[in-house]
């Protein structure tokens, strides 16, 4: 490959600007979860009633996961940058908004204007830095960088969430999202590039529509029946949904200017790497949630203490997904990918085997939490790596809703085999009124109150039934996630075992891999 072939190395300016990009993706990341610890105050000051509890909290996740197609699509047509910085200042006066409402349904609106500029970001984000690094080792960097800036976000939420509650009022974690935001409209149009895709066509609103049908009653029916179990309303919402889905397909497949291009599935990489993109949080989130409980429920701990603990496991799955990255430039990502899936599965066998104690539980989540991160960060840079520059938009949209989809399901779906397994085993003392029976047994948020209630001896056997069949429950939901995770690592290995390493990757729209890139693939082969 001679120089003139060779993909245009990024600079300093494309660094920077790298930098800019992190920036919003965390405060994103930071949203999500850091309205859970604010919603005691919020209710207290505004009256919030639990029906507004529920929409305050999840019409963010929801709009963003809604939307993301449709943004990362716009942006592919208007421009990246221009969709982007638009995001930026409706996340500005929307978090102002939330900072200053003076009622539940100001608030609520305000959290709704917060996901949609929410899903502006993360595709606009994605296709920017495909856009900017096109050297296939700089790409691999740049996303690695991207995954810890998307993880030190869920990282830090409650841990910033806590600290600001603690100093000042419940807005203060919306005021967060101003300056940095306002770093993202000074700097991006000096940093960022423009770029969209030239032969785009009009946005078709039928699709528009059709892909809102779909996504928006499949994440709420999903979060509905983690709540209340698996009933007739979620199962008919998901169906709604899922049909819509369907109808969604059919059509993208028969107009030329389709939202979502199905022949981005006609790359073996990119169909096998949303299959990882999906399970790896899919696995993760349901354990991490049952995780989260037993800290607090069977461990007695504060949301804020839980967030300090979770920092150890959390802060090793940006180091080694990072290292992950690094790695696959070298060696072929399907070994990389099967290893973070084995590794994985081994921490949720210990996970499975916790009893008591917070000791066993940490190194699990460690394993688990580093293992599933570098099948999450990998699995995204395949994605976009496989992309052609037009499309960067979608597959960055496409790499988003993944996430979003992944962990809703993960958490309804092992959250409905944690609380049946809690269910059949705890063991209700006789003396308990009905009423407060029915609580207990429902789950071990209910059984906490009903046994300080009753006080000793009866209200201790209840707590220690209530926690040992909570904790049965997080082992088997572990057990299960340990053996998906092993059957991923088998799908890493067979679906990508022929992907070169991504130094050598040779990216849509670009000139291939010289001889010297591929070597390291050569070797591999040779090696294995």
């Amino acid at each position: 490959m001679t120089n003139v072939d060779a993909p245009a190395k990024a600079g300093r300016r494309e660094w920077l600007a790298l930098a800019v990009l992190c920036l919003p993706t965390m405060l994103a990341a930071v949203d999500i979860n850091v309205m859970f610890l604010a919603l005691p105050h919020v209710s207290e000051d505004l009256g919030a009633n639990s029906t507004e509890q529920l929409w305050i909290t999840d019409i963010y996740g929801f709009l963003i996961s809604g939307f993301l197609i449709t943004m990362g699509t716009l942006g592919d047509r208007i421009g990246r940058r221009r969709v982007l910085l638009m995001g930026g200042a409706a996340f500005i006066v929307a978090s102002l908004l939330a900072a200053y409402s003076t009622s539940t349904e100001m608030l609520i609106a305000s959290r709704a204007v917060l996901g949609i500029a929410g899903a502006a970001v993360t595709p606009s984000v994605l296709a920017l830095i495909r856009t900017m690094f096109r050297d296939p080792k700089q790409m691999g960097a740049a996303m690695g960088l991207w995954g810890t800036s998307l993880m030190s976000g869920i990282v830090l939420g409650p841990v910033v969430g806590g600290l600001l509650l603690g100093a000042f009022w419940w807005g203060s974690i919306f005021l967060m999202a101003v300056p940095i935001m306002a770093v993202l409209l000074i700097a991006g149009p000096l940093l960022l590039p423009e770029s969209r895709n030239p032969d785009a066509g009009r946005i078709d609103l039928v699709s528009v529509v059709l892909s809102l049908a779909a996504i928006l009653p499949v994440i709420y029916g999903l979060k509905d029946a983690s709540r209340n179990g698996w009933g007739v309303v979620p199962i008919a919402i998901i169906l709604i949904g899922l049909l819509s889905g369907v109808l969604f397909v059919y059509r993208q497949g028969r107009i030329s200017n389709p939202l979502l291009d199905l022949t981005l599935f006609n790359q073996k990489a990119l169909s096998v790497a949303v299959v990882l993109a999906l399970c790896a949080p899919m696995f993760s989130g349901g354990a991490s949630l049952m995780s989260t409980l037993y800290f607090q429920t069977v461990e007695g701990l504060t949301p804020f203490r839980v967030a300090l603990w979770m920092l150890v496991p959390s802060i090793a799955m940006i180091v080694v997904g990072n290292a992950a990255a690094g790695a696959s430039r070298k060696i072929l990502p399907a070994f990389v990918l099967a290893g973070g899936g084995v590794l994985a599965a081994v921490g949720m066998l210990l996970i499975s085997q916790v009893d008591s104690g917070i000791g066993m539980l940490l190194v699990g989540l460690t394993m688990a939490f580093v293992g599933g991160g570098a099948v999450g960060i990998l699995s995204a840079t395949l994605i976009m790596s496989s992309a052609p520059p037009e499309k960067a938009g979608s597959a960055g949209a496409l790499s988003g809703m993944l996430g979003e989809f992944g962990t809703a399901l993960g958490v309804a779906v092992l959250g409905v085999v944690g609380t049946s397994v809690y269910r059949s085993e705890v063991d209700i003392p006789g003396s308990v009124p009905a009423e407060a029976a029915d609580a207990a047994r429902e789950s071990i948020a209910g059984a906490l109150p009903v046994a300080a209630q009753l006080g000793s001896p009866v209200g201790v056997e209840l707590l220690e039934s209530a926690r040992a069949a909570f904790t049965q429950g997080m082992n088997v939901v572990a057990l299960v996630a340990a053996v998906l995770f092993a059957v991923l690592a088998v799908v890493a290995v067979l679906g990508l075992r022929q992907v070169p390493p991504t130094s050598g990757m040779p990216m849509p729209g670009g000139p291939p891999p010289s001889e010297e890139e591929q070597a390291p693939e050569a070797g591999v082969r040779a090696a294995s």
